[in-house]
């Protein structure tokens, strides 16, 4: 039995035994797992300095990515925390009918059974998934970047560590200590353990997670997040909402990267969005059109409208109406968050019902399409899949179901 068979097969108990664990119970855990993980800060920080240093001549991106500094320390911790104060999921009874026959049904919410979270550099992935699974029931395997091991190791013993303390399978929790790259691959086997693989990261690693396993990927696919600036739009809202979403974080999978201006917008309206974005440092590449208006904009190619950028760069294209707009949207989206800035409920309408993302917002930044702002606490990635779950996924996203039905001796006839 190879090591990876070993882990999947420990998983597969613990999600069994965890199946009697008391909600109560798992959120003790998850409480606990915050209080482990600020007892062993020091030791956190000083593992975290160790995968920096040896990780070499990386990026500005990249190292920021890996480094857990107070902020990101402190947002493990509150993740942990609000994963256990939210709703339990497990057991929530979805439907429920009593049949003319007097049978009673009802479909109710159940875990998964064992996750697998394969993901790159990002150490806080590393709890979020803990989080995640704990709450939804689900036994979980982690592989994360080899880059972040040191930290992912000590921030894995210490959830461990919780679980043993309160009264969790131990193994509920497991993570893949290997940098060879062989690991992923004999983890892609084990579909007869494994129920679930959530891989998180670039387009090239959930493509090859996807095309070298037989078990069920829920994908987080590109980010090609758009505004559409329609004519009627308050001029100070667009250019706060357009400057936030694109420059709250330019790094992250919901961060705006088109904008879609009416060809009636004002040109100050325009130029209020242009300002905004020129305070951020952004450098514009707009359409011909949108070049003609504005001066010193580059012109895009056709290959911008269809980029993920993840940084200070935006694509800009006037268009003729909301239904030019929309079909933009349709052809080179990414179905992951899209959004309208108008004073119209009528284009509101429209926006919402022919628009087909996971996020769909009217009025509001594109930055926040996530489980935090919605909501949901800790989640491990937004989907932009449409089965088995859509958008930001949480512990209710984790569950599935299972019919029960409850009778006094009816048959079928």
């Amino acid at each position: 039995m190879c090591k990876m068979e070993l882990l999947a097969q420990q998983a597969a108990d613990a999600a069994r035994k965890l199946r009697s664990i008391s909600p109560e119970c798992r959120a003790g855990a998850l409480k606990l797992m915050g209080d482990k993980l600020i007892s062993c800060k020091a030791e956190l920080l000083k593992a975290n300095a160790a995968d920096i240093a040896g990780a070499g001549d990386i990026s500005p991106a990249f190292k920021k990515r890996l480094t857990v500094d107070e902020k990101v320390f402190d947002y493990m911790v509150k993740r942990l925390q609000e994963a256990a104060a939210l709703p339990d999921p497990v057991g929530a009874v979805l439907e429920e009918r009593t049949m003319p026959s007097g049978l009673q049904v009802r479909k109710v919410a159940v875990p998964i059974g064992v996750l697998a979270m394969i993901y790159e550099a990002r150490p806080n992935v590393t709890t979020d998934a803990a989080a995640v699974a704990i709450k939804s029931g689900n036994a979980v395997i982690l592989k994360g970047g080899s880059e972040a091991l040191r930290t992912n190791l000590v921030l894995a013993e210490a959830m461990r560590s919780a679980a043993r303390e309160a009264g969790l399978p131990e193994n509920a929790i497991q993570i893949v200590n290997s940098t060879d790259r062989s690991a992923v691959a004999d983890l892609l086997k084990q579909d007869k353990y494994i129920d679930l693989i959530i891989p998180r990261g670039g387009k090239s690693l959930i493509k090859a997670i996807s095309e070298g396993t037989r078990i069920p990927v829920l994908k987080h696919y590109d980010g090609i997040c758009h505004l559409y600036v329609a004519s009627d739009a308050d001029a100070e809202m667009a250019a706060a909402l357009v400057a936030n979403s694109k420059c709250q974080n330019v790094a992250v999978c919901n961060a705006l990267e088109t904008l879609l201006v009416d060809r009636s917008t004002p040109q100050s309206t325009i130029d209020k969005i242009v300002e905004a974005l020129k305070e951020n440092n952004v450098e514009i590449r707009g359409c011909a059109e949108f070049c003609s208006r504005i001066p010193g904009a580059i012109l895009a190619t056709d290959d911008d409208w269809d980029t993920e950028y993840l940084s200070g760069t935006l694509s800009i294209r006037m268009v003729d109406g909301i239904y030019e707009a929309m079909e933009h949207i349709a052809s080179h989206g990414s179905g992951h968050t899209d959004g309208i800035i108008t004073t119209s409920e009528e284009l509101s309408s429209t926006f919402i019902a022919n628009v087909d993302s996971a996020s769909v917002l009217v009025n509001a930044s594109t930055r926040l399409s996530g489980g935090g702002d919605y909501g949901m606490g800790a989640v491990v990635g937004i989907s932009t899949d449409r089965l088995h779950a859509r958008g930001p996924v949480g512990p209710a996203e984790l569950c599935t179901y299972k019919w029960v039905a409850v009778g006094n001796g009816q048959l079928r006839k």
